[in-house]
């Protein structure tokens, strides 16, 4: 079918709630990129004139081509090489969506794209419907062919098993950008003391190497732990330089929502940290440096000016 200009229009304007939906169900930013692309062709092929409703129409396709991809991720991420993170997306990236909540916000951030793959994919649609884009339990049933009360259950359930696994990050942003730098100071002082102060007891670090770089399998956990292998990672050495193959520039920004040390060599995006910073210290680093999954922060970021760098490793 010859799609009209109107009908090409509505599609378009679909397309930054299908890529923000599609990106938390995905976890993966270029995956989400197909799952619209499918649904265009989908929209491409109806009957668009006999459509009702195009947004809910759009909704339930592209949800029902996620779910399809849920499935077979689950199978990919079983034998995924070492700790599995999510593409990493940029302050100022649209596929973020919206974030006038807390609830929204959260949805995005590593922490919770991390909890929701120990959902159902049906657990997952539901809670990122309903938390992040606040559709109602109707709705959201006839996306899933089920009824309104297994759309609760399936959100009570959801919110449930994210809610025991999560810390709530939500912090004075000025705060967080104070503990950010306390961090790169203590971090480069070459002593373990200055970083145990700033985590809290039970941090955690983890890094996703897909394979590509080295990382470790487990993550590290304790502050001391974590410091150690903070201060390791913040102390030049000639295997690091050999690694790198450059300077490596750290520069202060946001990704997915939180505080983000964004690391480049020659203009390329070689690592993305978010700290999940809380009232009590760093609760977490989560470090995506798997290659395969910098490309759109890479191009996001050489598009744009950063100033000068809050540190550089030689």
């Amino acid at each position: 079918m010859v799609l009209t200009g109107n009908q090409i229009d509505l599609f378009e304007a679909s397309m930054p709630r299908l890529k923000a939906i599609a990106y938390r169900l995905l976890g993966s930013a270029s995956d989400a990129e197909d799952a619209v692309q499918d649904t265009f062709l989908r929209w491409q092929a109806a009957d668009v004139d006999r459509i009702e409703v195009p947004e809910a129409w759009l909704t339930k396709v592209l949800t029902n081509l996620c779910l399809n991809q849920l499935t077979s991720a689950r199978a990919r991420r079983e034998t995924y090489v070492g700790q599995w993170l999510p593409e990493p997306l940029l302050a100022g990236d649209p596929m973020l969506g919206p974030a006038d909540t807390v609830e929204q916000r959260e949805s995005v951030s590593f922490a919770v794209l991390a909890l929701m793959e120990r959902l159902s994919p049906d657990e997952r649609v539901v809670y990122v419907l309903r938390e992040a884009f606040g559709y109602p339990h109707r709705r959201i049933a006839e996306i899933l062919d089920a009824t309104e009360s297994a759309s609760q259950q399936l959100f009570h359930r959801a919110k449930k098993h994210i809610a025991e696994g999560r810390t709530r990050t939500e912090i004075d942003e000025a705060a967080a950008r104070r503990i950010v730098d306390e961090f790169l100071t203590a971090a480069t002082s070459g002593r373990t003391e200055p970083l145990v102060r700033l985590l809290t007891a039970d941090t955690v670090a983890i890094g996703d190497g897909g394979g590509k770089v080295p990382a470790r399998t487990r993550p590290f956990e304790g502050a001391v732990a974590v410091a150690k292998f903070m201060r390791s990672l913040f102390t030049p050495n000639q295997a690091a330089r050999n690694l790198l193959g450059g300077t490596a520039e750290i520069h202060v920004s946001y990704a997915n929502g939180l505080p983000a040390l964004v690391v480049t060599v020659d203009g390329r995006v070689i690592s993305v940290m978010c700290l999940e910073i809380t009232v009590d210290g760093i609760a977490a680093f989560r470090n995506q440096a798997n290659p395969d999954k910098l490309e759109r922060a890479t191009r996001q970021w050489s598009a744009t000016d950063h100033g000068e760098p809050a540190l550089r490793i030689n």
